[in-house]
């Protein structure tokens, strides 16, 4: 429990100091924000707002996980390895594209398939190794079944090495690329990505903690093998990275509350994406998930349902405008209005994930 309590400190300090010391700087390199003409007339006083702010939430992140581990014994886990270069692989593939933003002074960066096809990259490196580095009980940082709240029945692995392995590649970039493009596209608010994110980050610390007591392998004590323990990797270690993570997000939201002195940029949003997508993984909660980071998927959902809709009707469309926040503002209600009411929306979430994580242990 040190180890987590330093964690969230450390990331929380680096995070709130040094953010006035990279606003500074973004200014000076002239790393502003550049707002598309047809988003919401009130958004275009935004532009210049220095952006890539993610670059500080993933590094205070990274350097309070390491400082914490300096003050006590806990080891360094291959789980939070394998997080870190998901977390940190898309940041790279996020800042590549505020990069050519800034540098270009549009709201283009990558282009749609190459940013996809970075994403991939990193995303099967992590799942190759993911399945990779046993513990001395077998058990390796991800599994190769479909999980809820545990491991699912479903289990790639009969299909055979490659069959299987396929599935199994398709199956977790499905959850990398829809919690790192969710969180993109909920980052269109100052204060609305990072307030959702705290939530998410927050349950699971939660969860990941209680992975740790009830875990199957426990040195300080026996857990019976009643179907209610957890069979995880390194459930302690996560709640060390959820926790950094956690506190670097609170950091940061000090900053990019209404009016917001910094955006995250894609290199907060695809970083912070793949850091939930991580723990979701890590932990063996993948479809819990969906409850997790309910805000996240009804803002993706509603920008899919847009296109959809806007292609089969030749025109039409739902919302005045996706993603479904500004469809809201674009109907009167103040940015701040709608920040706050979707954070609700993220706390009610994240609380019925945790939830019925709990339900599932306690109905075992």
């Amino acid at each position: 429990m040190k180890t987590v309590l330093i964690a969230a400190v450390v990331a929380l300090c680096l995070s709130l100091f040094l953010m006035p010391l990279y606003i500074r700087l973004a200014k000076k390199l002239e790393w502003g924000q550049f707002i598309r003409e047809d988003g919401p007339r009130s958004h275009l006083t935004k532009r210049g707002t220095p952006t890539m702010g993610g670059i500080v939430i993933l590094g205070a992140t990274t350097v309070a996980y390491f400082v914490s581990h300096l003050f006590t014994e806990d080891p360094i886990t291959p789980s939070v390895l394998l997080a870190l270069l998901l977390t940190l692989g898309l940041g790279l593939v996020g800042f590549i594209d505020d990069f050519i933003k800034v540098r270009k002074h549009r709201s283009l960066g990558l282009g749609g398939w190459a940013k996809m096809g970075l994403q991939a990259v990193v995303s099967i490196a992590f799942i190759v190794l993911a399945v990779q580095f046993p513990n001395s009980e077998g058990v390796t940082p991800a599994s190769w079944h479909v999980s809820f709240a545990r491991d699912l029945p479903v289990d790639f692995s009969v299909a055979g090495p490659v069959v299987g392995g396929a599935l199994l590649v398709l199956w977790l970039y499905l959850i990398i690329a829809s919690a790192s493009n969710g969180v993109n596209v909920a980052d269109g608010l100052d204060g609305l990505a990072a307030g959702a994110s705290i939530m998410a980050a927050g349950a699971y610390v939660l969860i990941s903690y209680w992975q740790f007591n009830q875990w199957c392998y426990s040195l300080t004590r026996t857990v019976a093998e009643s179907g209610q323990c957890y069979a995880v990797r390194d459930p302690l270690d996560l709640t060390v990275f959820a926790a950094a993570l956690l506190g670097a997000l609170v950091g940061f939201l000090w900053w990019n509350t209404s009016p917001a002195q910094l955006f995250m940029g894609d290199t907060g949003s695809l970083g912070i994406g793949g850091a939930i997508a991580a723990l979701a993984i890590l932990t063996r909660t993948e479809l819990l998930l969906v409850f997790i980071g309910g805000l996240f998927v009804i803002v993706a959902g509603s920008v899919i349902l847009q296109r959809v809709y806007f292609k089969l009707t030749h025109g039409k469309r739902i919302f005045l405008m996706s993603p479904l926040h500004h469809h809201f503002e674009l109907k009167g209600w103040a940015p701040v209005t709608v920040v706050v009411r979707f954070w609700i929306i993220a706390g009610i979430s994240a609380a019925l994930g945790v939830g019925l994580f709990y339900f599932e242990w306690a109905a075992g």
